[in-house]
């Protein structure tokens, strides 16, 4: 026993409590490295007050040392991360005043860029709000296409060119890339239980073309209605309707005859030029008018292939390309453009 009544081994573990206490407040009140090193030495080094009050243990009876050594090893460690935590501190209180001393706090702050949607996205969406509302419902399938959904079933011939590696990247000799979004129609046929159908895809297409005006990634978005009495005035009026929505409410078509191996009749459709209302100008090449399309009937061939009888059922489809509706629309020149991320181009939509 000690004279505070307390047993020794008690007593020694109660100083060691106490000088972790006072260390903290010693610690707190630092505002220098040379403090802070001072009070490290004084507390934990070789002539320290821990090792000081360690020493004493020699005195002990050996069963009551471990607990003393768990409490100073613990005493030991609390210090330690007490010195970090002042080292931290007069780091940053040196550092805030670094940044004081170099920014001006009184100038205003920037203004955050608000971020907008890319013009395809523009015109996907509303080339999608236009065919919702004419009765299209969005359909969407594989960007990897087997054989006999991208060609086959369009009823295009094993030696048209369009089936050459010049113009389609293939995968193995019957998987590619989709050169169109027509397969998303020849899958929706084949799931037709009962007409009628109206479907519009919209997607990502891929073809080995490059300039100008071509991308070898592009957007393509296609219609497509099934139903017993579809006809070609069906057609011509969607379409109308279509253009007056997405371009102008003054713009008119025409049509003249074409050739799709999974169209017929065929048809190109053009569009009176909405820069000059088709009085003639440089953007139509003073023809009044420009090329957006391509639509027909479904070729009956078609229907056969997805196991439709096309003495029962009828139907047209067209097709478009986005960047084509976007370069239109905006005066853009250069397909690439939209792919090369430049913000001085985005900025402006």
């Amino acid at each position: 026993m000690h004279g505070d009544g307390l047993p020794e081994a008690s007593r020694v573990q109660q100083e060691l409590k106490e000088l972790a206490k006072v260390a903290e407040g010693d610690l707190k009140d630092a505002g220098s490295r040379e403090k802070i090193e001072a009070t490290r030495v004084h507390f934990l080094g070789k002539k320290g007050l821990v090792s000081k009050i360690l020493r004493q243990m020699g005195d002990l009876p050996a069963a009551e040392r471990p607990s003393i050594g768990l409490v100073a090893n613990e005493v030991r460690d609390r210090i330690e991360a007490l010195i970090d935590e002042g080292i931290a501190r007069l780091e940053n209180a040196q550092r805030d005043l670094v940044l004081l001393e170099s920014i001006d706090v009184t100038l205003p702050g920037r203004r955050q860029r608000m971020g907008a949607k890319h013009p395809l996205t523009q015109t996907i969406e509303k080339i999608q709000d236009v065919l919702k509302g004419l009765g299209f419902d969005l359909a969407f399938g594989p960007e990897i296409e087997h054989d006999f959904y991208n060609f086959e079933a369009l009823n295009v011939p094993a030696h048209h060119p369009a089936r050459e590696m010049q113009d389609t990247f293939y995968v193995d000799r019957d998987v590619m890339l989709r050169t169109h979004t027509s397969p998303v129609q020849i899958r929706g046929m084949l799931a037709l239980k009962e007409p009628p159908m109206r479907i519009a895809s919209v997607g990502r297409v891929y073809r080995r073309d490059q300039d100008v005006t071509h991308s070898p990634v592009f957007h393509q978005v296609e219609g497509l209605f099934v139903d017993d009495k579809v006809t070609f005035a069906d057609l011509k009026g969607t379409l109308a309707s279509f253009v007056s929505q997405v371009f102008s409410p003054t713009a008119r078509i025409r049509l003249r005859p074409s050739y799709f191996p999974f169209t017929e009749p065929s048809a190109e459709v053009d569009m009176s030029c909405f820069a000059c209302d088709g009085q003639g100008c440089r953007l139509c090449k003073n023809t009044g008018f420009i090329e957006i399309l391509g639509a027909g009937m479904i070729d009956p061939e078609v229907f056969k292939a997805v196991n439709l009888d096309p003495e029962k059922v009828s139907g047209f489809a067209f097709g478009i390309g986005v960047e084509r509706v976007a370069m239109l629309k905006y005066g853009i020149s250069d397909i690439r453009l939209f792919y090369e991320n430049d913000l001085r181009f985005l900025e402006q939509f």
